[in-house]
């Protein structure tokens, strides 16, 4: 079942990419040969009018063949028989489309369960936040430069660039008016094992933090920590009370812990490292809304996997993140099929709102890669049309036929490296 849900959602993204190629080629009277859903051999396709639909067997992917699209044809109904404005909207299309599925899946859930608005619950008091002047309720809008609308913004921002010991600056509401604070942080010597997690009532599922204790053991983020010594964990908050109870020192622990449903168990030493505090703990949890908020915060959800995605990019480009943090088909089935099953023990409702969830991460993340500058990418295409715009006249269509061409050629060099990855990660 887990498998067929996978397919499922990976389908709709990507029908729904292109059919906002379709439907904009429709309006500005372009000819759809084709509209097809997957790759390889067709399984299934039939005539309507001049498009043919069809069915492919390899459930990745899709294409929206319109006529003349890659070639020097002007003929009536043809791509390049449009303006270059018109074949501008066409090509935008497909991500613009995969936003709005974001969107209204974010309605779907944000209606249901609401937001996580970014309120301080706790100011540690003789702090260097609390001598700045943050307080209980106040509501974070802004972390060293970086837009907070969400608990979760905060909550990623710790997890891509983590906190330096740098002077803090940030800004809140209090009462309806924005306040800009500043404050050098304390900073502690702790012994840690690299791991950080929610100290909730679900099952303490782990972080795993690049280069510690826990990552050199073979802990990957996802396992869940059923035991540190000779005490049984079953939720954050236990995990949490072992931790308040036996104080970390340089001298190793056994932990037993879940992965993949399989249970393991290792010594990790923990590693001596100074630890940043902002003085602060910041909500998580879900609130309902009026309409009016679930409409700003459905567009804010967007926002939130558009900015998570570009984030990680420029990291993976500037050599932060590795190339082992790149997934492929195989791997996203793996992550929604797990997910599945982790969920389905919290009911129905709960596990198709975790799905819809995945399904906005997916769309988002698809429309964000595919307006990447990079040939036969979306992006890549409007490049060539944004040079026409400016030009007068478009670049030579053999030239960009080629360009287009050296880029499927690099991504299905990519799409080999991370199915590898994926399936090595299976064993």
């Amino acid at each position: 079942m887990s498998i067929i849900i996978a397919f499922l959602i990976l389908g709709i993204v990507i029908i729904v990419h292109e059919l906002g190629h379709f439907v904009a080629a429709k309006l500005n009277g372009i000819m759809v040969e084709e509209f097809s859903v997957g790759m390889g051999p067709r399984i299934i396709s039939t005539q309507r009018g001049e498009t043919l639909y069809s069915l492919r067997v390899v459930p990745f992917g899709g294409s929206c063949m319109m006529k003349g699209e890659d070639e020097d044809d002007t003929a009536e109904g043809s791509f390049n028989s449009k303006s270059v404005w018109r074949r501008i909207a066409v090509i935008a299309a497909g991500p613009l489309f995969n936003f709005i599925l974001a969107f209204f899946g974010a309605l779907v859930i944000i209606s249901i369960v609401g937001y996580d608005p970014p309120r301080i619950l706790q100011v540690k008091e003789d702090s260097a936040a609390w001598e700045a002047g943050l307080r209980e309720g106040d509501i974070l809008t802004e972390f060293d430069g970086h837009t907070i609308d969400f608990g979760r913004d905060m909550s990623l921002y710790e997890q891509l660039y983590g906190l330096d010991g740098d002077v803090i600056t940030l800004s809140f509401l209090r009462d309806g008016q924005e306040h800009t604070i500043s404050y050098q942080p304390d900073v502690e010597h702790r012994y840690l094992l690299g791991i950080s997690y929610y100290q909730t009532e679900e099952q303490a599922e782990v972080t795993v933090s690049s280069g510690g204790a826990a990552e050199q053991a073979g802990l990957v983020s996802g396992d869940i920590i059923i035991g540190m010594g000779n005490t049984d964990i079953a939720s954050g908050m236990e995990l949490a009370e072992y931790f308040s109870e036996y104080s970390l020192t340089g001298e190793s622990v056994t932990v037993r812990y879940l992965h993949d449903g399989l249970e393991y168990e290792t010594e990790l030493t923990p590693q001596e490292t100074d630890v940043v505090q902002t003085g602060f703990v910041y909500n998580l949890y879900r609130e309902k809304t009026d309409p009016v908020g679930v409409l700003k915060y459905s567009a804010l959800e967007v926002r939130y996997w558009i900015s998570a995605t570009l984030q990680s990019l420029r990291m993976l480009v500037m050599g932060q993140l590795g190339l082992d943090v790149l997934s492929g088909p195989v791997g996203v089935v793996q992550v929604i099929g797990e997910t599945y099953e982790e969920t389905r023990d919290e009911g129905p409702l709960m596990t198709w709102l975790t799905m819809l969830n995945l399904t906005i991460l997916l769309t988002a993340n698809l429309g964000v890669m595919n307006l990447l500058p990079l040939p036969a990418l979306d992006g890549g295409r409007l490049v060539f049309l944004l040079i026409e715009a400016v030009r007068g006249k478009p670049v030579n269509r053999e030239a960009e036929a080629m360009v287009h061409f050296a880029g499927i050629l690099l991504l299905f060099g990519l799409m080999i490296f991370v199915t590898i990855q994926d399936v090595t990660h299976l064993f």
